[in-house]
């Protein structure tokens, strides 16, 4: 019998999916919450179904698959590389569509031709999209957090900084505010003028002596907060992160960078224009970029009917590198989004680090553009 609100099409994707040199795994519904609450980011963290175990472990109900079938993985042992396929129920509040929907898809993990995973995955998930929701114009949009690493990295901010514009990259709202501090330093939240007159000076031992004298006189443990060399330390980083500006030179290198896009039959010399016009030696981030291109193009994959979009990010926290999303054009809907996440099955427990890349489809939205065909 069916299961309830799982799309006709769905078996025979299923079917698709698996041919793919992907075989289907099956996860839990109910999973550990950590992995999702430390590694998916902050947007879907906030749209969680959380409960908890008899034991009072944090649990929640499934809310997107790559975490899970990456810990399947994990805890199978089995060698790499890998492919798998799934199809089934995720949970998590949605602004629009119901909170229980079906997504399927495919996590792509161990390939070492990191290029021709990226292509592989952007194709299959193409190609997939263009059979089941046929009949509609698909736009197709590709980002590289990876290129945004190395071009953040090229303007010398201080490794703070550069951490703060990666954690928001893909979330242009965000960015946008990042940026118009750093053009702009705050200085709202000045410390008091015995802390202040140590930052100044940039004396860590002093702050540090300081704070522990203020602690001891007031009676604050330091064994139920932070220790005085903790809090020292995090002043310091405070102080740096808000006396930091960019130079207006680098402030408009990335700004040019984040409005760059293109065609991405032109993304590559456009990169390489913009790198020698901000003085940037991004070279390991553009030779990556242009291997995924030709790799794309062996694959018969038409470049020019897809967009590179420097500022596009997908809004989880454990991307590393490609980022895509295919959407049906009249309708705007999202059909399908992926990307390449190195880092996440390392900091699930992989003894070694085993590169990765995936999609997902989303099932509901592809039947609402079925049904307008």
């Amino acid at each position: 019998m069916p299961q309830a609100g799982l799309p006709d099409f769905a078996d025979d994707l299923a079917r698709a999916l698996a041919a793919l040199q992907a075989p289907r795994v099956d996860t839990p519904v109910i999973q550990p919450a950590e992995p999702f609450l430390d590694m998916a980011g902050e947007d879907l963290r906030r749209r969680i179904f959380l409960t908890e175990s008899e034991t009072g472990e944090s649990l929640c109900l499934r809310p997107e698959f790559t975490i899970p079938v990456c810990r399947a993985h994990i805890a199978e042992g089995v060698a790499t590389p890998r492919r798998y396929s799934y199809l089934g129920q995720v949970f998590r509040q949605r602004r629009d569509g119901a909170n229980e929907f079906f997504q399927a898809g495919v996590e792509d993990l161990g390939e070492t031709d990191e290029a021709r995973a990226d292509a592989q995955a952007v194709s299959d998930a193409r190609a997939l999209v263009s059979h089941y929701a046929s009949g509609h114009d698909l736009t197709v949009t590709l980002g590289d957090q990876s290129v945004f690493e190395a071009v953040v990295a090229g303007l010398g901010l201080p490794a703070g900084w550069q951490k703060r514009l990666i954690h928001a990259f893909g979330n242009e709202q965000a960015l946008a505010a990042m940026i118009a501090r750093l053009a702009s330093p705050d200085a709202s939240a000045a410390p008091d003028e015995a802390v202040a007159g140590f930052l100044a000076k940039g004396d860590a031992g002093g702050l540090e002596a300081h704070i522990e004298s203020v602690m001891e006189a007031t009676g604050y443990s330091t064994h139920a907060s932070r220790s005085p060399a903790e809090i020292t330390a995090r002043l310091m980083d405070k102080q740096t992160l808000a006396s930091t500006r960019l130079s207006p030179a680098s402030l408009d290198a990335l700004k040019a960078f984040l409005a760059l896009d293109v065609p991405l039959d032109r993304a590559a010399q456009v990169l390489s224009d913009f790198a020698k016009a901000a003085g940037l030696d991004i070279r390991a981030a553009q030779q990556s970029f242009e291997a995924r291109l030709n790799a794309l193009s062996e694959r018969g994959e038409d470049l020019a009917r897809m967009h590179w979009r420097a500022a596009f990010g997908r809004p989880l926290d454990y991307y590393t590198g490609l980022v895509f999303e295919i959407a049906a054009g009249e309708t705007g809907l999202v059909l399908a989004g992926g990307g390449r996440y190195d880092r996440l099955m390392t900091l699930l427990g992989a003894r070694e680090p085993i590169p990765a890349v995936g999609f997902s489809l989303w099932l509901d939205r592809m039947e609402t553009v079925r049904a307008r065909s």
